[in-house]
């Protein structure tokens, strides 16, 4: 099964804002809600692995990135929370 296509960020990659490195730490935990673990499980690691990489390419990206799949019904949405906070992996009907 193909990967989840990331779209582009709404911000530009050189925006201020675009600091976030999506890289889970005690104090970010990294959790994903049980609907997106049911409709997009084993492809979730992968897509985190695929925004931190990109997250040092650029020196970072915007809060919240995107990824779809055809036949899904829904997007995965990745948010990385500020301080004190965590990287979560949902989709839009979760928030």
């Amino acid at each position: 099964m193909p990967l989840p296509t990331l779209k582009p960020q709404e911000i530009p990659l050189d925006h201020p804002d675009s600091a976030c490195m999506f890289q889970p730490k005690p104090a970010k935990p990294f959790l994903a809600t049980p609907a997106a673990l049911k409709l997009y499980g084993d492809a979730i690691l992968p897509c985190l692995r695929t925004l931190q990489a990109l997250a040092r390419q650029h020196k970072g990206l915007d809060y919240l990135q995107v990824f779809t799949c055809p036949g899904k019904p829904e997007p995965m949405w990745f948010i990385e929370d500020g301080e004190g906070g965590a990287i979560t992996a949902l989709l839009p009907s979760d928030y």
